[in-house]
């Protein structure tokens, strides 16, 4: 089975095209596309809300036999304007990746997605069914006010000392709603609040993503990014990311014609495993692989290997 065996990611690797899509109300989202033109398509949607693509996330296809495309969402990464929340929701995201299908001439893909990324997914091919040839979900996040209550207070029972430098950004009396809190100080118009309220946000998250401490890239990142991740992150957490109301649960019960592959990691202290296993359920027909000895992030040993894995199993499906 191509789960038991340890997969690395691929070489790194440059695009063969990348460019700016125009959407609706002034957005444009930046796109690229790696691989082989004439491949498999395959979609990659990146995590946040707010984080946008890097590099590495390339590397889990194999470039000979697929064309890879990845995106930065409205607001982040190296989408304009960045960080703007206006017109700036699930649907509107979902929207532009069809628009992207589109306007690469692409008639169906595979969509692979990982925890704000899996929501995203999930809501995209729910949407376009017919356009979707299958799905890679990892660290599954449905937005449930469970799920958003865990993520900014539950998880201290874990990390109390990540959650201690979280609330010590803010004054005694706004610790019951941090959310608020912070919201308040990341829209200010005065740099020298808003900026430092979103390092100390985006940390948070952060500390709390891999089972064991990570090093980190070391790569700096700009004042203006922080922001942007961090209103953007905001915004649709305070609208429980736009799908709070659905059952999206229920809703994906429609997609078991869609081959699915769901990675998770057992220690996932940002999106617990516990919906990734009611998805499953959801979803009978799809392959479940819970790693043991992974947290939050995709680029942990096991996950990664996976995930590798997963877009290996899909190879297959083409033959």
């Amino acid at each position: 089975m191509l789960q038991e065996t340890t997969y690395n990611l691929y070489p790194e690797l440059e695009p063969y095209h990348s460019g700016w899509l125009s959407v609706s109300n002034g957005h444009r989202i930046y796109y690229e596309q790696c691989g082989n033109p004439a491949g498999k398509p395959v979609v990659f949607l990146h995590g946040g809300p707010g984080s946008g693509c890097n590099p590495n996330q390339r590397r889990f296809f194999d470039p000979a036999h697929y064309r890879i495309v990845l995106l930065d969402q409205r607001g982040c990464g190296r989408s304009t304007p960045l960080g703007a929340t206006e017109a700036n929701t699930t649907e509107d995201l979902t929207g532009d990746i069809d628009l992207l299908r589109v306007n690469l001439g692409i008639q169906r893909w595979l969509v692979f997605g990982g925890s704000w990324g899996s929501t995203l997914a999930l809501s995209y091919a729910i949407a376009h069914p017919q356009c979707v040839s299958g799905l890679i979900l990892r660290g599954i996040f449905l937005s449930r006010q469970s799920e958003l209550d865990w993520f900014l207070g539950g998880c201290e029972q874990f990390y109390p000392e990540a959650w201690s430098r979280l609330l010590e950004g803010i004054p005694a009396e706004e610790h019951d709603n941090p959310l608020d809190a912070y919201a308040k100080r990341i829209f200010s118009d005065d740099a020298n609040i808003s900026v430092p309220a979103a390092t100390r946000w985006n940390d948070y998250e952060s500390s709390i993503m891999s089972l064991l401490p990570s090093e980190g890239s070391g790569t700096p990142v700009t004042a203006e990014v922080q922001l942007a991740r961090a209103r953007v992150q905001i915004h649709y957490i305070k609208h429980q990311c736009f799908v709070g109301q659905r059952d999206m649960l229920e809703e994906t019960r429609q997609l078991g014609h869609i081959p699915t592959i769901i990675v998770q990691g057992r220690y996932d202290m940002v999106c617990p495993p516990l919906t990734a296993w009611q998805l499953r359920q959801s979803m009978p027909h799809a392959e479940f692989r819970m790693i043991a000895d992974a947290g939050h992030s995709a680029m942990e040993p096991g996950t990664r290997s996976a995930l590798v894995a997963a877009t290996e199993q899909f190879k297959l499906l083409d033959h």
